[in-house]
């Protein structure tokens, strides 16, 4: 299998990783530990050696994988569709972002601000996460589509809830950019579908995941 697949069909299940856990923090309170670690560091390894690196290896984005899976094959679970939603959003955001040099500067400086924190607090701590969240608000939400995230009230009217679904949504929008870097396109996902379900069921096998037919 091509390598550009290989490395596009990571940075798509990037995507759908961080979107995945904001569905997460948004209808269940919660997210996966492991998993939101992966996708928040992600947006500090700006200069990887590679798009496995981005994740610290396949098994970073295996939550992403199982899901981009379900979408790229003949399963679809209904309750998807919001997941998707977000997905697509994400990508249409990368595209203004790309357009906007001072905004990716401003994002860069939000991000290295919090980087400073994180060497000292951890990845996943309240306040990295804040800052993360805020450089989101002052940045990508006000571009156009703006993202409405939903779920149980309760859950999103918590502001730490709400900081870390703002602060995976600009992990989600870091591995739009990876997508479009290894060579992403939104024609592919039309045209060559097939190569990247395959692409994906590879490595999931590969991780001692049986992925559904």
């Amino acid at each position: 299998m091509s390598s550009s697949y290989h490395n596009q069909a990571l940075a798509l299940a990037g995507v759908v990783q961080a979107c995945a856990l904001v569905q997460q923090v948004a209808r269940k309170n919660s997210a996966d530990s492991a998993a939101l670690e992966v996708s928040l560091e992600s947006l500090f390894k700006i200069d990887a050696d590679s798009t496995e690196a981005v994740y610290g290896g396949i098994a970073g984005v295996r939550t992403g994988l199982k899901a981009l899976h379900e979408q790229l094959s003949k399963t679809r679970a209904p309750a998807n569709l919001e997941l998707m939603r977000y997905a697509a959003n994400v990508m249409q955001l990368e595209r203004a972002l790309a357009k906007n040099p001072r905004m990716l500067e401003r994002i860069r400086t939000g991000i290295e601000g919090a980087q400073e924190k994180k060497q000292t607090l951890g990845v996943a701590h309240l306040d990295v996460i804040a800052h993360l969240a805020q450089t989101y608000t002052e940045t990508i939400s006000t571009l156009t589509p703006r993202i409405i995230v939903q779920g149980e009230q309760g859950y999103l009217s918590n502001s730490d809830n709400a900081n870390k679904a703002r602060a995976l949504l600009l992990a989600a929008i870091r591995s739009a950019v990876l997508w479009r870097q290894t060579g992403g396109r939104r024609w592919q996902l039309l045209f060559a579908r097939s190569a990247l379900a395959r692409e994906v069921a590879a490595m999931l096998q590969s991780h001692g995941e049986n992925p559904p037919n």
